[in-house]
């Protein structure tokens, strides 16, 4: 179907339903009345995801598009629910952040067989063949920055490093896969937890980790919004010496780098991602040669010595 054709299919659609996705975890429909229709499933309520979907919207607005949106709430189910919803709506493409790698096969699958592709945000599939294309973090590299910088800071010593997981699949396994690869030889891991994106379960992950582990002298941390809670716990350990990593490069982050809460973080931002997604499945939809398939997001390493550097994470 042609892209003004599913257009019409869609005004038809929107005007005789409100847009509530009330099983598949659903977010309010956005964008202005534009010739391309997307379809933006968003996979959790971090900040990240956040400000993800507040680029989507911003430049889907911008660029003449219209978007309906919802959120998988880290629930590969819901994920494919979602999906299935916006094939419903016969959306000209669908953007995914995936709640986890392994359950893309089935979705995309899902989106081909419905002719509609898929563009992702964050990871790739080892097989890009049937996908539109990717705003790509390179998430091992990122771990990989992180215990790039315990490396030089611990000069040689032999330490111990905690690592504060993610929920289990896609961006956390990449994560914590590039920062157990990255770190020295003299850098010993001795505990690994899932904190599940959840700064109150970061917290219990961390106060369990400190106690088990008092001379811990680094942590890895998935996200800001998990460190703060971990830095809490640490600090009302005896644990104010441990120095924590993290990801993402979001204001608050970026000030307690400048502050000394945390000693880095790798700024990946979601501004650019989804500002990169929006713009870059309307070109690959309209055939543009100029716009690559895979694009790759800059990375920063955060440190004290850089903060003025730290891209803009979130749209105003």
């Amino acid at each position: 179907m042609s892209i003004s054709r599913r257009r019409a299919a869609v005004v038809s659609f929107a005007g005789v339903a409100v847009l509530v996705l009330a099983g598949c975890g659903a977010e309010e429909e956005s964008g202005s009345s534009g010739s391309t229709t997307l379809g933006f499933v968003n996979g959790s309520n971090t900040h990240f995801h956040t400000c993800l979907l507040k680029a989507v919207e911003q430049t889907a607005e911008a660029e003449g598009a219209e978007v309906y949106s919802a959120n998988s709430k880290q629930d590969a189910g819901t994920e494919l629910s979602n999906i299935e919803d916006m094939i419903s709506r016969d959306v000209d493409a669908l953007i995914v952040q995936t709640v986890n790698v392994d359950a893309l096969e089935g979705d995309i699958a899902k989106a081909k067989r419905a002719g509609i592709p898929i563009y992702l945000t964050s990871v790739a599939t080892s097989d890009m063949s049937d996908v539109l294309g990717v705003a790509k973090v390179d998430l091992k590299k990122v771990g990989g920055l992180d215990a790039g910088w315990i490396g030089q800071d611990a000069a040689g010593k032999n330490v111990q490093v905690g690592i504060v997981a993610g929920a289990p699949g896609a961006a956390s396994d990449l994560l914590v896969g590039g920062f157990r690869s990255g770190l020295p030889a003299t850098a010993k891991v001795v505990a690994n937890q899932p904190g599940m994106f959840n700064p109150a379960k970061a917290q219990e992950v961390a106060e369990n980790m400190i106690q088990a582990h008092p001379d811990l002298d680094y942590a890895f941390v998935a996200n800001e919004e998990m460190a703060f809670s971990v830095r809490k716990a640490f600090d009302a350990a005896g644990g104010e010496d441990v120095k924590i990593v993290s990801v993402n490069g979001t204001e608050d982050g970026v000030a307690a780098v400048k502050s000394g809460r945390l000693s880095a973080t790798v700024a990946n931002s979601a501004m650019v991602i989804g500002q990169t997604a929006v713009k870059n499945t309307i070109g690959l939809l309209n055939k543009d040669k100029t716009v690559d398939k895979i694009a790759n997001i800059p990375l920063v390493l955060v440190t004290k010595d850089n903060v003025t550097e730290a891209p803009q994470y979130c749209p105003e």
